[in-house]
């Protein structure tokens, strides 16, 4: 991972990451108040050599004194000291633990003592460091005594006297609210690290790239409104998700530049990442655009074309391939351009074996010569194998991949099976982006108001009404919506006997 795709975490995790470091603050900041105040009283000693004030016996003292300040400073938590400021002060705590609230330390290169004592309250503190202060200085008169007697060479004297404070010393709010801070921030970047290398599902185009180097024919941003009107003609023309499969349709022209893929199958890894309705708009984006295009529906196990389109499936693709009818009166126009629909007709108990079979090979060989495009929609990859046997038949493969729900090594394993077969991958087709944030397609565009676009989404157009006439020697009519040009090229499919 670089630089770029850290940032991209981030921003994925923004929410996770804030949230944590909002408890932090709040744990710091709960910390800070149920915690009871501490004061601390400080006092301060000077150690000196008692002699005759010469200079080389100034000198003589203050190196002796540096030299004993350290060992002063371990007796200020001794029993020797705390012991009768215990007793002066009827204090119900014993030396050690009265030893705990206090903490002595020297300035380097100084004859300095300083003592802390804490306490819960102010003027105890206070009070028992004007305490200890004067048994220390008994304690040292006491310990430095000549054995012969007279008096002791060192002289400890209070230079700043110990007072009651007025603020407590802890908790500190301040460092605490900075600690909350600190650790909630880092407890959100290792949960937002930890989260990104648990899922493993497909966020957007970055994560596509990482794991194929198929090109991106566009993106499709989710839309609210998909569920109830799926159909590019039910969204305003210049809608963002208009414009997402015209987007769509170009960039396949482009990868398609050889012109040797007249029919493209469109799947994808799993169930319910949207490539039914892909394939029903790219086929409705290409017969705007002048094409002649022939939408096959060759999910045999969970049709979906003929509803999106209002069509009916009764008879359709597995009617023409078991031969019980002609071609010519399966295919229905949609619409007002040149879009034919061949639906899936009743589902059989062997789809696989039913688009695998040489009729179905014979059956789009004749559909690339009768149209410009053909777009045939295919089952899930990883459930069935009825798409990898049906994309030896085509000329491309579009994969596409519903985001926030493919597992990348769902992608990963079905565009394994597309290579076993070797079938042609045009691209990929991603579905269900977000529309802000650090997933969304790359590609942007003119946002529109609902003020601004007063055009009525097209309604539904239905096919034309037929039947199967097995009248007359078998022979079919030509379905209603069928142009007589495309009848002449499409007169070659008979029933096979």
């Amino acid at each position: 991972m670089d630089l770029h795709d850290y940032a991209r975490l981030l921003r994925r995790s923004w929410i996770l990451m804030t949230a944590c470091t909002l408890l932090g603050i709040t744990a710091g900041a709960t910390a800070s108040v149920l915690v009871k105040p501490t004061y601390t009283a400080e006092t301060q000693l000077f150690v000196a050599i008692q002699g005759s004030g010469s200079v080389s016996e100034l000198q003589q003292g203050n190196t002796f004194s540096q030299a004993r300040v350290q060992s002063y400073v371990k007796t200020v938590r001794t029993p020797v000291v705390l012991q009768p400021v215990i007793e002066s002060l009827g204090l119900e705590s014993s030396a050690a633990d009265l030893a705990e609230r206090v903490s002595a330390t020297a300035d380097l290169n100084t004859v300095l003592v300083n003592i802390s004592v804490s306490d819960t309250s102010a003027v105890q503190a206070a009070a028992t460091a004007r305490a200890i202060a004067a048994s220390l200085v008994r304690a040292v008169d006491t310990l430095e005594k000549p054995e012969a007697g007279g008096n002791s060479p060192v002289r400890l004297s209070v230079v700043t006297p110990a007072e009651a404070p007025t603020i407590p010393s802890s908790p500190n709010t301040k460092l605490n609210l900075f600690l909350g801070l600190l650790g909630g921030t880092v407890t959100g970047i290792v949960l937002a690290l930890v989260r990104h290398l648990a899922d493993t599902r497909i966020r957007g185009e970055m994560d596509v790239r990482a794991l194929t180097a198929a090109p991106i024919l566009g993106g499709i941003s989710f839309d609210s409104h998909a569920a109830k009107s799926p159909l590019l003609t039910q969204a305003p023309h210049q809608s963002p998700r208009a414009e997402s499969f015209r987007q769509i349709r170009t960039n396949l022209q482009f990868a398609n530049v050889s012109g040797r893929a007249k029919s493209v199958l469109i799947t994808s890894s799993v169930p319910g990442e949207g490539k039914s309705t892909t394939a029903t708009n790219l086929a409705i984006a290409l017969a705007q655009a002048g094409s002649t295009v022939c939408l096959v529906d060759a999910d045999l196990r969970r049709p979906m074309v003929h509803e999106y389109l209002g069509l009916d499936r009764n008879a359709g693709l597995t009617t023409a391939l078991v031969g019980a009818s002609d071609i010519n009166s399966l295919l229905q126009q949609w619409g007002e351009d040149r879009l034919f629909v061949l639906t899936s007709g009743q589902i059989p108990p062997n789809p696989s074996e039913m688009l695998g079979s040489e009729e179905m090979k014979s059956l789009l060989t004749d559909l690339e010569q009768a149209f410009d495009v053909v777009i045939v929609d295919a089952p899930p990859l990883l459930p069935v194998t009825d798409a990898a046997v049906l994309s030896q038949h085509v000329g491309g493969v579009v994969v596409v991949v519903g985001t926030q729900r493919t597992k990348g090594q769902e992608l990963t394993k079905s565009l394994l099976s597309l290579d076993m077969v070797q079938a042609r991958i045009l691209g990929v087709v991603l579905n269900r982006l977000p529309i802000k944030g650090p997933d969304a397609y790359a590609q942007s565009y003119y946002s529109y108001t609902a003020d601004a676009i007063e055009e009525t989404p097209a309604p539904i157009a239905h096919g034309d009404e037929y039947s199967v006439n097995m009248a007359n020697n078998g022979q079919s009519e030509v379905a209603p919506g069928v142009p007589k040009s495309y009848s002449a090229q499409l007169s070659k499919f008979r029933p096979r006997r």
